[in-house]
């Protein structure tokens, strides 16, 4: 009787294999490849220039040549909704970098040194986490005013909180580790260890946080320039397009409907993708 060998993985296939045992985690990875792939190629793939404006073709409903119709200035809807997906992913990825490079930071010093220096960072983590994520901001996208930057700043601020608390905590059970200790008795000091040692170690919840923040930035953007103090026309972002839409939601459904379901879309997709790989990545999870 011959014995079948146990087919071992890498850790990468190992998370792999798990990922691809949950469909609907699937189904979110290609939406969310699918608009990485349109917003990255926008100028080849949309048919029109988002600003381009038609005013002998204003308000068609969908038809060859216009697939999703054309707005109230003639502009084509499905080539701006391509670019708005291209402004809604950059804007994201921003404010999820400036959140990460700031929020990571305090979270490293906080969950590696202790003591005083975590109480002090931890009490202005509670501020900000006391305060709502959507109103704190609009509060900072009301004070720097409209535009694609001050957009980012303000989401970016408000998910500094999330990124200290889960580095904090992910740092405090890592420092305890015989690496880390055997890297402080050859010498190293505590720059090298959390840039050498730590950080690798804890970049599964870090990658977590950040699929699943990115679906939630981009309905803080699409909010934030619906009530004006995003992404000003005529710039294309969903969030404005639903607002240039309004006026017409009763008579013309195309004008908010496919910036609508562009927005479900996309956080669908990031939100069940991020849970696929937060359950791959779990340990326990193993078989």
């Amino acid at each position: 009787m011959s014995i079948k060998p146990v087919k071992k993985y890498s850790w990468l296939g190992e998370v792999w294999r798990r990922l691809c045992k949950n469909k609907l985690a699937i189904v979110g990875m290609c939406i969310v490849i699918a608009l990485v792939v349109v917003a990255v190629f926008a100028d080849i793939i949309a048919p029109y220039d988002y600003a381009g404006m038609d005013v002998k073709n204003r308000l068609l409903y969908p038809q060859p040549g216009h697939w999703l119709g054309t707005d109230d200035m003639g502009r084509d809807i499905l080539s701006r909704i391509i670019y708005g997906g291209r402004v809604s992913l950059l804007l994201s990825l921003t404010s999820l970098l400036m959140s990460l490079a700031v929020g990571g930071a305090l979270g490293c010093i906080a969950g590696f040194f202790g003591g005083i220096t975590d109480s002090i960072i931890m009490r202005f983590v509670d501020i900000l986490m006391s305060i709502p994520a959507l109103l704190l901001a609009v509060s900072v996208a009301t004070v720097m005013g409209g535009g694609m930057m001050s957009t980012a700043v303000a989401i970016s601020v408000s998910g500094i909180a999330p990124s200290v608390r889960i580095l904090r905590s992910t740092i405090m059970k890592i420092r305890e580790n015989e690496f880390v200790e055997a890297a402080r008795a050859t010498g190293s000091g505590s720059l090298r260890i959390i840039v050498v040692h730590i950080l690798p170690n804890s970049l599964a919840p870090i990658i977590v946080d950040a699929s699943l923040r990115i679906g939630g930035s981009i309905m803080v953007i699409s909010m934030l320039s619906f009530i004006g103090l995003g992404v000003s026309p005529p710039m294309a972002e969903w969030g404005s397009m639903l607002n240039q839409g309004l006026g017409y939601i009763r008579d013309f459904w195309p004008l908010v409907t496919f910036p609508g379901v562009a927005i479900m879309l996309a956080l669908f997709g990031f939100n069940v993708f991020g849970d696929g790989l937060r359950d791959a990545l779990d340990p326990r999870l193993k078989q």
